[in-house]
C-alpha cells in the first residue's frame, strides 16, 4: 500500500491549484480590492462554490465511497457501474430542479446569503444577476464529485484533484481581459468573473468525464430510480454532507453576519484564500486518499492496518499543519501584503485582511484533524454521529460569530475578527468530539510514536516561529510602499526559507523524522 504517495500526489496536484488559485486572487484583488463589486462576487461565487467544497472535497464521497467500493470488491465492477449509474442519474434530476427554482427566486434567496447587502440597491442587483450565472456550476460539481468518488475508489486520483486547476485558470484569464478592457471595481469586471465560472464547471466536468472513459468506466444517462442501493446512499449522503462540509458551512455562515459590514465579505474571502493553502495540501489530500483506504482494510477485517492509517495522517497532517498555522499567525501581515496589496487593494485592506487571516489560521490544525478522524466513521458507514458533532459546531460557531460580531463592532474593534474568532473554535470543538468518541469507542488509539512526536512537532513549531518573528522585525524596514513586488516577494521568501530550516532542523535533531524517513516519504514508501 502506497498511502504517503498517494499523499503526495494529491497535495501536490492541490499545491499547483493553490498556487494558481493565489495567482488569481491576486489579479482579483487587484481588479476588485474590497469595494462593493468585490462583495457581490465573492457571495456569487461563494454559494455555488460552498457545494464544490462540500462535494468535491470528500464530504459526498463519504456516503459515495464506502458503498462503491462495497459493490466493487463484493459484487463486481459491473454492479458497481450500474449503481453510479443510477446515482448519476438522481442527482441529475435533483440538482436541475435545485438549479431552476434557485434561478428562478434568487432575488428572496439573497435576502438569506447577504442580508446586509439590500441597504444598497446597486450591490443586492448585482449579486443576484452574479448568482444566477454562477448557479449551473453547483450541477457540474455534482456530477465530477460522484465521478471523483469513483475514480478515488480505484486509486486515480490524478484527474479528480486536478479540476481546481481549471477553474483558476480560466478566472485568470477572464481577469486579464478585464484588466486589458480596463476595468476596475466595475460591475462589468464581476460579470466577466462569473461568466468564467460558468465555463470553468462545463470545462471540469468534461475533465473528469474524460478521466473515466479513460478509466474504462465511462458513465450513460439512466431514467432515475430510488433503488435500494441508492435510498442507502441518500441516508448516509445527507449526514455526511452536513459533517464533512461544517468547515465550508462555517464560512458561509460567516459570510452571511459579514454582509452587514461594508467591505467585511471580501476581506474574509482573501483570508480564507491563504489559509486554505495548506488546508487544501494537507487536509484534503488526507481525507480524500484517508476514506477508501480505510474502507478497503475494514473490508479486509485489518484493524492493525486502520489503526496505523490513522496514526501515520495525523501525524503526516500535525507535521505540516501545526508550523503552517502558526507561520499564518505570526507573519500575517506580510504574506498579505506581498499577495494582495496592489491596485485597489490598500494597505488599511492589508491591515484588516492579515488580522482576519491571524484568527483563522489558530484553527487550521483542527479543520485538518476533522479531515484525519471523519475517514473512521464514514468507513463504518457511520455519518450520522459525525453529523450531530457538526450540528453541535455550527451553532457554537453561528452563536459565537454574531455575539462577538455586533460585540466587537459596538467596541469600535473589526467586527470581522469575532467571525474568524468563532469559526476557529467551532473548528475545535468539532474536531474534539470526533477524536473523544473514536478514542472511547476503542477505533482510534493513539500508538508510542505519534505520543513522542506531537511534543516535538509543538516544540520545533515554537522555535520557528521565533526566528520568523525575530527575521520579520529585522527585515520591515525593506516592505516600504515604493518596494516592487519581486522584492517584498523575495523578503518573503526569506523570511518563510529562515522559517523553514529551524524548523526541519529541530525535526531532524529530536528525531521526529529521519532523513530516511523523508525519503521515503519522497517516494511514496511507508
Amino acid at each position: 500500500m502506497k498511502l504517503y504517495k498517494s499523499f503526495v500526489t494529491v497535495g501536490g496536484l492541490t499545491l499547483v491549484s493553490r498556487v494558481f488559485g493565489f495567482v488569481r486572487d491576486i489579479l482579483i484583488a487587484a481588479t476588485l480590492g474590497s469595494g462593493w463589486v468585490a462583495d457581490a462576487f465573492v457571495v456569487a461565487f461563494r454559494f455555488p462554490n460552498l457545494f464544490r467544497r462540500l462535494f468535491g472535497e470528500g464530504a459526498f464521497n463519504s456516503a459515495f465511497v464506502p458503498i462503491f467500493a462495497k459493490k466493487l470488491e463484493g459484487d463486481g465492477p459491473e454492479a458497481a457501474h450500474k449503481f453510479a449509474e443510477d446515482a448519476m442519474a438522481g442527482l441529475i434530476f435533483i440538482l436541475l430542479i435545485v438549479t431552476i427554482v434557485t434561478e428562478l427566486t434568487m432575488p428572496v434567496l439573497m435576502y438569506a446569503l447577504a442580508p446586509g447587502f439590500d441597504v444598497q440597491p446597486e450591490k443586492f442587483d448585482l449579486s443576484v444577476l452574479l448568482t444566477r450565472i454562477t448557479m449551473p456550476y453547483l450541477l457540474c460539481m455534482s456530477l465530477v464529485a460522484l465521478m471523483s468518488g469513483a475514480l478515488n475508489s480505484v486509486g486515480r486520483f490524478v484527474e479528480a484533484t486536478s479540476v481546481s486547476i481549471v477553474l483558476n485558470v480560466v478566472m485568470m484569464i477572464a481577469t486579464l481581459i478585464s484588466m486589458w478592457i480596463g476595468y476596475r471595481a466595475e460591475p462589468q469586471a464581476g460579470v466577466i468573473q462569473a461568466w468564467a465560472v460558468f465555463v470553468a464547471g462545463f470545462l471540469q466536468l468534461a475533465l473528469l468525464m474524460w478521466g473515466m472513459h479513460r478509466a474504462g468506466m465511462s458513465l450513460g444517462i439512466r431514467r432515475p430510480r430510488l433503488t435500494d442501493d441508492v435510498r442507502h446512499l441518500v441516508r448516509l449522503g445527507i449526514p455526511g454532507v452536513i459533517s464533512g462540509g461544517v468547515t465550508q458551512l462555517n464560512i458561509a455562515i460567516g459570510t452571511i453576519i459579514a454582509s452587514l459590514q461594508p467591505g467585511a465579505v471580501s476581506h474574509l474571502y482573501y483570508a480564507d484564500r491563504v489559509y486554505e493553502l495548506p488546508l487544501g495540501i494537507v487536509g484534503i489530500a488526507v481525507g480524500i486518499v484517508l476514506l477508501p483506504d480505510v474502507s478497503r482494510q475494514l473490508r479486509s477485517g485489518n484493524t492493525a492496518g486502520v489503526m496505523d492509517s490513522q496514526n501515520r495522517s495525523l501525524e503526516f497532517a500535525m507535521l505540516l499543519t501545526v508550523p503552517a498555522a502558526l507561520a499564518l499567525a505570526a507573519i500575517p501581515t506580510d504574506i498579505v501584503r506581498v499577495l494582495f496589496e496592489r491596485g485597489a487593494f490598500g494597505p488599511n485592506d492589508t491591515h484588516v485582511t492579515a488580522s482576519v487571516l491571524a484568527m483563522f489560521a489558530l484553527g487550521l490544525p483542527a479543520f485538518v484533524m476533522i479531515k484525519v478522524f471523519s475517514p473512521a466513521y464514514y468507513a463504518r458507514e457511520d455519518t450520522k454521529t459525525p453529523m450531530r458533532y457538526a450540528a453541535v459546531s455550527l451553532t457554537a460557531n453561528t452563536v459565537g460569530s454574531i455575539a462577538l460580531f455586533f460585540l466587537l463592532r459596538h467596541l469600535g474593534m473589526m467586527p470581522q475578527l469575532g467571525i474568524a474568532i468563532a469559526t476557529a473554535l467551532g473548528g475545535w470543538l468539532n474536531a474534539y468530539l470526533l477524536w473523544s468518541t473514536l478514542t472511547r469507542r476503542g477505533d482510534f488509539v493513539a500508538d508510542s510514536r505519534i505520543k513522542r512526536n506531537i511534543p516535538l512537532i509543538l516544540l520545533a513549531s515554537a522555535l520557528m516561529v521565533a526566528s520568523l518573528v525575530a527575521v520579520s522585525h529585522w527585515l520591515s524596514p525593506y516592505y516600504g510602499h515604493g518596494t516592487g513586488f519581486v522584492i517584498k516577494a523575495s523578503i518573503l521568501a526569506v523570511e518563510i526559507g529562515v522559517g523553514l530550516v529551524v524548523y526541519a532542523v529541530v525535526v531532524l535533531v529530536t528525531g521526529t523524522m529521519t532523513l530516511g524517513q523523508l525519503g521515503r516519504l519522497a517516494r511514496g514508501r511507508r
